[in-house]
């Protein structure tokens, strides 16, 4: 079953109430990596999205992924992720399956401020373990899986907080 969205649509506003179990943090572990992140929501009611990237034992990167219930998403242009960094680079991807192996990513930079991140559907580019495939981008039908990503090739904390994230 595929759901049909309105012009904008509200995929998650975190509050204190906010449930986490559709959210699961995979790190570098999975291919014995050292990276370690967390996630929570802090006292504004905020998801926080934080840990430790390690390149240890080829590691080196910590992800946060939420998977839903199939989104129509063709008649949206961009999504829009309220959010506030620490000054590093981040990568935001989407799957139109969960049983999809590519994922589609659009890479931003944070500024340690409240930033609203606006990412055009249509400039999503394919990757597979970090290498863009030769394919067309983000077709802009299905969503079925978020996610963020760190994973910048050093030794790094990160902290990413997250108000809100919807299309447009």
């Amino acid at each position: 079953m595929t759901l049909i969205l309105n012009t904008e649509h509200t995929i998650v506003k975190f509050n204190k109430d906010s449930k986490l179990y559709d959210w699961r943090v995979v790190d570098d572990v999975v291919m014995g990596g050292k990276s370690n992140g967390s996630i929570s929501i802090n006292e504004n009611g905020n998801a926080v999205f934080k840990g430790i990237v390690s390149l240890e034992n080829n590691g080196g990167f910590s992800s946060l992924r939420h998977r839903f219930e199939a989104l129509n998403v063709s008649k949206f242009e961009k999504l829009k992720i309220r959010l506030k960094g620490d000054g590093k680079k981040y990568q935001f991807r989407v799957k139109t399956s969960k049983f999809d192996q590519q994922a589609y990513i659009q890479e931003f930079v944070t500024n340690n401020e409240w930033q609203l991140i606006e990412l055009q559907l249509s400039n999503f580019e394919p990757r597979f373990r970090g290498r863009k495939l030769n394919m067309s981008n983000y077709p802009s039908e299905t969503m079925e899986e978020l996610s963020f990503l760190i994973g910048n090739k050093k030794n790094e904390k990160f902290e990413l907080i997250i108000d809100s994230i919807s299309l447009e």
